[in-house]
């Protein structure tokens, strides 16, 4: 973020913030233009607006807008309830269980996403024996202190353009801290999964997480076992797509949050010994040279993202070099390849169809480096379904050390990208009914 352009106006004194006596910052004080948001963002922005409700954009959309950057996604939220924001809108849906809130849809497969003002977080646990409200409705400073970082609890209000904000988030994204909203000790416990997304923040801003946040999820990382599996797995994966799975990675391990996920790395890539960090400096040069290809539009399938992942640890394991040689070499390398792959996600339970291919990819690296040194691969390989994908990888782990591609393999690897990252149907357009029924067809006419 630009500190010098922004010449935002003085905060107010140091201190608790007030939930009810937020910072305005208005239009000519910062950077945000409706130039930069999305049209069908706007659209749905302005009918709430018109209709009489408050409209805010909301989170990661005001932080990235703050930042200069372009939103992957536009979050909204108002004072309407999801049966009035529904009604508004025909091309929508409203979805879950416990907060319900309401989807509207746009061409091009585009969802906007608007959610009611919520008194306390979706995950945020209480007592036993306490009778829930599912929807918990709020005022908007309920909503913003209900959230988890002070740079994703920022909102751009759409009736005069002005940035609110309830939880000094600007002043941390000027001075590039990631920070906890509230005491990280206690919003940590109640939601373990707020430790992945301040260190998932930190490593995609390079932003600096404040010393009682980052001491909280060194404290508490154990407790990541408190959220249901498939949250945890879906926070994980998304360190590996998002293009930063480098310093996510990195961050993980350091805080000890890495461990807790797989606490089978840590004989192999936590200690201080020089092969300890000769496999660590190949697992994060392997997820940089992800990061690399992420960048560049590249749709990377979950298979090839836990290949990445896991293929340091199953170095470490010297599999390879274990592996008899001749006869019995290639099924051995498969068999401890996949038993190491699943022992190692047991507890995190990623779908075994794309642990079975991670292990099938990272098995063919040693016949891949055999048919390099012969100079032709077997037919029998190339009809694998996984040989795609493990030449891939293939070249994705040369880009990481630095090394060429043997001439052999050039052809069948510019042919791969569009099946490693199919480009998106385009769907068809339909003609809207006018309502009206076509007439009697003409008589032919007579020669």
């Amino acid at each position: 973020m630009n500190n010098k352009s922004d010449n935002l106006p003085p905060s107010p004194s140091a201190g608790r913030p007030d939930r009810h006596s937020p910072r305005i910052i208005p239009r000519p004080k910062h950077r945000i233009s409706r130039k930069n948001i999305d049209k069908d963002a706007l659209k749905v922005l302005y009918r709430l607006h018109r209709s009489g409700f408050l409209a805010y954009m909301v989170g990661g959309g005001v932080r990235d807008l703050l930042l200069g950057w372009k939103p992957k996604d536009y979050d909204l939220a108002t004072d309407a309830r999801p049966s009035q924001v529904r009604r508004l809108f025909r091309n929508s849906r409203i979805i879950g269980r416990r907060f319900r809130l309401v989807q509207v849809f746009f061409a091009g497969n585009k969802t906007i996403e608007v959610s009611t003002f919520r008194r306390r977080s979706e995950y945020t646990t209480e007592e036993p024996g306490l009778v829930r409200n599912e929807n918990t409705f709020g005022s908007p400073a309920e909503d913003a202190f209900r959230r988890d970082l002070t740079i994703n609890g920022l909102f751009y209000d759409i009736s005069n353009f002005s940035i609110i904000d309830y939880v000094r988030g600007v002043d941390d994204l000027q001075n590039r801290i990631i920070r906890a909203i509230g005491d990280p000790n206690v919003r940590f416990v109640e939601d373990p999964v707020r430790m992945f997304r301040t260190v998932r923040h930190a490593a995609r801003t390079g932003f600096e997480i404040e010393s009682k946040s980052y001491g909280a999820v060194q404290r508490h990382s154990d407790k990541i076992w408190n959220c249901p599996i498939s949250r945890v797995r879906d926070e994980f994966m998304r360190e590996l797509r998002e293009g930063s799975a480098r310093p996510s990675i990195s961050l993980l391990a350091k805080t000890g949050l890495l461990f807790s996920l797989f606490p089978e790395f840590e004989p192999v890539l936590g200690g201080d010994g020089e092969r300890d960090g000769r496999l660590r400096s190949r697992l994060l040069a392997t997820l940089g040279a992800l990061d690399q290809r992420i960048k560049k539009s590249t749709r990377i399938p979950d298979p090839l993202l836990l290949a990445a992942f896991f293929f340091p640890y199953t170095l470490g394991l010297e599999i390879n070099e274990r592996a008899p040689r001749g006869q019995g070499r290639t099924s051995f390398v498969q068999r401890e390849h996949r038993l190491a792959v699943r022992s190692v996600s047991e507890r995190i339970q990623f779908p075994k169809r794309h642990l079975d291919t991670a292990s099938q990819i990272l098995s063919a690296q040693d016949a891949l480096r055999r048919a390099a040194a012969r100079g032709n691969v077997p037919k029998s390989l190339r009809r694998k379904s996984y040989y795609p994908f493990s030449l891939y990888f293939f070249g994705l782990d040369a880009d990481s050390r630095a090394a060429k591609v043997p001439a052999m393999f050039y052809a069948d690897l510019t042919d791969l990208e569009p099946e490693i990252s199919p480009a998106p149907k385009r769907r068809r357009s339909r003609r809207r009914r006018t309502g009206r029924r076509p007439g009697p067809a003409a008589p032919p006419k007579r020669s």
